[in-house]
């Protein structure tokens, strides 16, 4: 956490405090709390502290793990197994307890806690700046490593898929049976290799570093015209193959992100010319990072060489359904997806910004490209947390 920061940013609150009701789901309870409770709980900071309420199940653990000042349970507050009238009882109580009478809450916390509070007497205020999330945008030394370290476990998994797709053969280009497989279709020991098969070795491959994926992409074909779309089924040569890895540390919570295009065989050559305009479009855009330059400033430079060959951007036509058509990158940190943006209107990056650079383009009759490098913004510029290379024919 940082700590002057987060002071310095809740001093400009209209309230006596800042209330949390929620799991380490929650990025921000996460992060100003440091607990890692699986179920929601309360958390308070007030005149430069951070208080924390658990149950007596979590109250041990939390002493020993949570980075707050103060750490109670709620037999403190004569509650244990009440019903929910008497839950909001406790959390006004444990507010009061801290000379606090007025609290603002994230926009997203829940309703029923901010009306229980106001019933008893308690002022609730809607932080619909979510400060908590800017106070988290930028990284101390130590998250930065953290972020730095899943990195290092993404690089792993992204030479694992790598390693699968190079390896693998073309139905219909040797003598040996191929089974029932299409022509083009890759295939690995004799069967035909599909998007989940190498996203499992994406998956196993990070759980031996400690880190965990739900989902990744490996999308191929048009399916990889798709941003989001996750693929399925069987891979074939001579299209692209877009592996977008971005995973969780289990021990930190930080994550990290990398995307890679592939093609195993001969990419045609309006594919191979988005791959070439993409690879600029990614260092025009490294380039324009540095502090006081906006993410709108950054997200600029990679329209630019895109529409300046002639190819859709968001910019040229929002209603677009081809060509590039998300923005240029985003923060992450403790959730995947945070601020800054690198997009229009986005502000302005300062020293320890922790952002995804990533252009692309996208079109159901080509395929899909993207690029995706991870950069610490610096006093002086940025440092590429990426140690993997831009390899595109295999």
């Amino acid at each position: 956490m940082n700590r002057p920061r987060l002071e310095a940013t809740l001093a400009d609150l209209d309230t006596d405090g800042y209330l949390l009701d929620a799991s380490q789901e929650d990025a921000n309870q996460l992060y100003l709390s440091g607990f890692t409770g699986p179920d929601p709980f309360v958390t308070l900071y007030a005149d430069g502290e951070v208080h924390v309420l658990v149950s007596g199940l979590e109250y041990g653990r939390a002493q020993t793990e949570a980075a707050a000042d103060t750490v109670e349970r709620h037999a403190d507050y004569d509650y244990e197994y009440g019903g929910r009238e008497e839950r909001y009882d406790m959390y006004a109580a444990f507010v009061r307890d801290k000379g606090v009478e007025s609290v603002s809450m994230p926009p997203r916390g829940p309703v029923g806690t901010a009306d229980a509070l106001r019933e008893r007497g308690i002022d609730v205020a809607v932080d619909g700046d979510d400060f908590l999330r800017e106070v988290r945008a930028v990284k101390t030394d130590e998250e930065v490593d953290a972020i730095r370290e899943a990195q290092r476990a993404n690089e792993a998994a992204m030479r694992a898929a790598e390693s699968l797709l190079a390896g693998a053969d073309v139905a219909g280009e040797s003598d040996d049976a191929d089974g029932d497989a299409e022509p083009g279709t890759l295939l690995h020991e004799g069967e035909p290799l599909t998007s989940e098969r190498v996203a499992e070795e994406i998956e196993v491959t990070l759980l031996r570093r400690g880190c965990a994926l739900d989902e990744t992409i490996v999308a191929g074909g048009a399916q990889a015209a798709d941003p989001h779309d996750r693929g399925s089924g069987p891979l074939r040569a001579n299209e692209a193959i877009i592996v977008d890895i971005f995973p969780r540390s289990k021990a930190t919570k930080y994550n990290a992100d990398m995307t890679r295009t592939f093609c195993v065989g001969e990419p045609p050559a309006a594919l191979r010319e988005w791959y070439e305009l993409t690879e600029r479009a990614l260092h025009a855009a490294l380039d324009a990072v540095e502090p006081g330059a906006t993410g709108e400033d950054v997200h600029a430079a990679a329209c630019e060489v895109y529409e300046d060959a002639g190819e859709q951007t968001f910019r040229t036509d929002p209603e677009t359904e081809t060509g590039f058509i998300h923005s240029t990158g985003h923060g992450i940190g403790l959730d995947v997806h945070e601020s800054p943006r690198l997009a229009s209107g986005g502000g302005e990056l300062e020293p320890g910004h922790v952002i995804t650079v990533e252009p692309g383009l996208y079109d159901p009759d080509v395929g899909g490209v993207r690029i995706e490098d991870l950069v610490v913004v610096t006093e002086d510029g940025y440092e590429n947390l990426t140690d993997y290379p831009i390899v595109f024919e295999l």
